[in-house]
Parts: structure tokens; C-alpha cells; sequence
């Protein structure tokens, strides 16, 4: 059964976490949690190795700062899990500014102020808070650098490494391009240049690009987001029964994704 399908509506959802990490800055997820799944879809079967692990899915956007935390935080919490090689982790696409500029040429700081309506200052302000948090998991964002672009392609890209078997590497990548490298994930130049970091064809990635393969998929996943009641990312779903908002303890994943693997076994 389709997660959407599935789920049908957020209150139906148990969401685990009661605390809210992420803040209202890049509109990140604003609810707690919710009961239990009356159905639950069969485990998941991995094509490539062919046995049963529990998928986690993950919705995100590659220009949501609190995503790449949230991506930190959950590693850590499959890192003290005995039994992680059973743990599937799928990304799901979000897009938090649909409508942003696609050539990705606009001042970030500028940007970010004034679709909140804050002054500049304020802006840094902002972003100097999240940046410290970025840190406390090892991460060294650079908003000075960073461009504000259009995720729609990043999402496609992300959907073609996932074919190929490389969807981690390349979400791990595109977070990294964003707010380390300040490379343009708008960009079919930047995106290939990605693509050959991770092992995939540079030439296929334009190509997919110059298409639009893939924008089914991107689609599909927001207007699961939809159903489901998703306003902003991240946003965890555990065997499609339990649900995280926002990007949480890492003890709080250790304790939803142990509770998950026990009942899946089950």
C-alpha cells in the first residue's frame, strides 16, 4: 500500500517527537505527533541485495538548513543501531520555495529577508543561529557563500541517483554543495558535476536534465507530502506507522527507529 494511501491524513499518524527542533525560519515542520497506522504496508524489499529492510522516509528540501542537521542526526542514530544494515533510508522530495528563481541569482541574505519581511541584519542574525547548530553535528555552513536557486532539478537529479543506486550520496552532496560549497543546485552544470562525484555519468545527467524525467517522481512525493499533512521538512516516517517532525535528538531517532525494527520483525 502506498504511503499516502496509507496514511491518509496526518492525525493518523503516531508522531514520536513532542519537542520541535527545527525554528519557523525556512518553514520547517511545525507538528508533534500522532496514533498509530490501523494498516501497515508489507517490509520493503531491497532490488539491489534482495532481503527485507525497514524503509525510513525521509521528506526534505536541499535548501533547508535544518534537513542536512536532521540528515547528521538520524546517521548517528543508525550508527548505534546493532541492526542498521535492515534499515532503508528513502528520500522524498520537498520543495519549501517553489517558486524560487530558477537561475538561482538573487543575494541570499536579501532573499531570505525578504520573503520573511525581517531587515538584512536580522537575516544574519537569523542564520548565524542556525549555523551554530549546523556546527554542534560537525557541520560548517556558509551562508555568505550560499545561492538561492530553484530545487525543483536537484530533486530530479536526486530521483536519478536513487535509480542507480546512489540516492544517499547524492543528497549528502547536494546538502554539501548548497551550504558549504555555495554552488548553484539550480544549476545542470553544477548538477553534473555532482553527478560524476558520485560515480554517475555526467553526460546522463544533462541529458536527464534537458528532459523532464523524473519531475513525475518529484511531484508525486509532494503530492504525498500533501495528503499526509506535511508543511514543512524534515520529515521522518518510520515503517509507515510512526512519524518524526522536524530534526530531533539523535536519541530521539535511536529510540523511533529501535521501537520501529522490533515491530517489523515481528
Amino acid at each position: 500500500m502506498k504511503l499516502c494511501q496509507a496514511i491518509l491524513a496526518m492525525h493518523r499518524l503516531k508522531l514520536i517527537a513532542a519537542i520541535l527542533f527545527c525554528l519557523p525560519l525556512w518553514a520547517c515542520s511545525q507538528d508533534a505527533a500522532k496514533p498509530a497506522l490501523p494498516n501497515q504496508a508489507p517490509p520493503h524489499m531491497d532490488s539491489t541485495t534482495q532481503t527485507q529492510r525497514m524503509r525510513v522516509e525521509i521528506w526534505s528540501d536541499v535548501l533547508c538548513p535544518f534537513c542536512y542537521i536532521g540528515k547528521r542526526k538520524i546517521e548517528a542514530a543508525l550508527a548505534q543501531l546493532p541492526d542498521s544494515q535492515h534499515v532503508e533510508i528513502v528520500w522524498k522530495s520537498f520543495q519549501l520555495d517553489p517558486n524560487a528563481h530558477p537561475t538561482g541569482n538573487e543575494d541570499y541574505l536579501q532573499n531570505l529577508a525578504d520573503k520573511k519581511g525581517w531587515t538584512k541584519a536580522y537575516a544574519k542574525q537569523a542564520i548565524e543561529q542556525v549555523s551554530h547548530m549546523a556546527s554542534q553535528v560537525g557541520l560548517e555552513y556558509d551562508f555568505e557563500k550560499a545561492v538561492a536557486a530553484n530545487s525543483f532539478d536537484a530533486h530530479r537529479f536526486a530521483h536519478m541517483a536513487r535509480a542507480h543506486g546512489r540516492q544517499d550520496e547524492a543528497e549528502e552532496a547536494l546538502f554539501r554543495a548548497h551550504f558549504v560549497e555555495g554552488k548553484n543546485v539550480g544549476d545542470h552544470a553544477t548538477l553534473a558535476q555532482i553527478g560524476a562525484q558520485i560515480g554517475l555519468d555526467p553526460a546522463a545527467v544533462r541529458a536527464v536534465l534537458a528532459s523532464d524525467q523524473y519531475a513525475d517522481a518529484v511531484q508525486k512525493d509532494i503530492a504525498e507530502a500533501r495528503q499526509v499533512g506535511v508543511s514543512g521538512v524534515p520529515f521522518f516516517v518510520f515503517n509507515q506507522k510512526y512519524a518524526v517532525s522536524g530534526a530531533q535528538e539523535t536519541r530521539v531517532f535511536a529510540e523511533v527507529l529501535a521501537k520501529s525494527l522490533a515491530e517489523w520483525r515481528r
